[in-house]
Formats: structure tokens, sequence, C-alpha cells
């Protein structure tokens, strides 16, 4: 566990929107710790150094509570749309050696086969890992993969220790040529479209004259 994961929370006892703006204006986040069978806390976080923390995807906080530590895996952020500033978090209780299910983010390193491109289809696996151990990021190496390749979830290798919960079949890498779009026919159909139209108008203005006369 690293030890830079070590916040302070302080427990809370006043709650709603207004307690909650108080809090954030005093530089500080409202949090709710919760799980294994035990009565949610409240608590509040430093901002600053929360947000520093929650840039890890899958953030595992070592909380300090009156002087007592406890791990907390980031189950929810809720930020404000605009400003993008943290409003409250959702902390879940897990304990060293547990394995907890996460989403945990894919990765493609290299190029492959000249003339080609890699597709990531699946941003993200759902994994089973320990708490303690939760990886960054899973990477697919694609490295010289020629035209029709594609990989699967259960041919990517995973972390020491994670099982892959995701369905094994899921497409994450597709490698292809890239299609080309011939735009030389555009403007053909275009002007005929655009004569189409003319002839239309004339007939039309003819169709008047007629009815005048």
């Amino acid at each position: 566990m690293d030890e830079d994961n070590k916040i302070v929370a302080e427990p809370r006892d006043v709650f709603g929107k207004g307690a909650a703006r108080k809090i954030r204006a005093a530089g500080k986040i409202p949090a709710v710790l919760y799980g294994h069978g035990t009565e949610p806390v409240h608590l509040t976080l430093p901002a600053h150094e929360t947000g520093l923390l929650l840039r890890k995807a899958n953030a595992v906080l070592d909380v300090q509570i009156s002087g007592k530590s406890q791990l907390a895996l980031v189950k929810d952020v809720q930020k404000d749309p605009v400003h993008q500033i943290i409003e409250h978090l959702d902390l879940i209780v897990v304990k060293r050696g547990e394995k907890v299910q996460v989403e945990v983010p894919v990765h493609v390193q290299g190029e492959p086969f000249s003339g080609t491109i890699a597709d990531l289809d699946a941003k993200s696996l759902l994994l089973e890992v320990e708490a303690t151990h939760i990886p960054e990021s899973v990477v697919v190496d694609v490295e010289g993969l020629e035209e029709g390749t594609q990989i699967l979830a259960q041919e990517v290798t995973l972390p020491r220790g994670a099982a892959l919960l995701t369905d094994p079949e899921t497409l994450v890498v597709n490698v292809h040529v890239p299609q080309k779009v011939d735009l030389g026919e555009e403007p053909e159909v275009e002007g005929e479209e655009a004569e189409g139209g003319e002839v239309a108008e004339g007939e039309t203005a003819e169709a008047e004259g007629e009815s005048a006369e």
C-alpha cells in the first residue's frame, strides 16, 4: 500500500446542501464511507490532497479517522459539471487481501503494420483484483499487427493476481486499414441534382405561363 495515499478525514454531523456548500467553501469535500455491514460514516476530506489522489483511477485511500486507519476504495465521484469541482465522494471500506471488482482502463501501445490502424473497442475491462493492488491500466501491445487482427478480452495479458470478469469474447482491439472516402463522385451527383432542379423550375415556369394564358 502506497504511503502517499494517506489522508486525514474529519467526522461530520452536519448534512444537507447548505452544509455541503460551507464544507466546500472551507476547502474540504463531504464524503460517506460505508461497507462490510458497518453504519455509514460521514466525513470531510481535504479537497486539494484528495483531488491529487483521485487523478489515479480506482484510487484506494488510507483514511485516517480519529487516529485510526481505514482503507477505502473510491466508489463514486460527484463533480460540478461546469467547474469540475468535486462535490461529494462515496468511499467503500476494503480490507488488505480482499478482492474487489473494478473497471480498469485499457491502454494501447506500439504501432500496427504500416497502413493500418488499431481501434480500441473496449476502453476498460472489469477485473477482480486485490484491493491494495489495483492496476492503473491494462496494456495491449499492437506492435506490427496486421490487418484483420482482433484481440479479445481473453487474450489480454492481465496483471498478476487479476481475474477477468468481462465477457472473454469481448472485442478489445481491432486492426484494420482505414476506409478511403472517394470525394470525386460527390460533386457530380450534386450537379445532376442541381440540373434536375433547374429543369423542374423551368417546367414549373412554363406551366405557370400556360395557365396564365
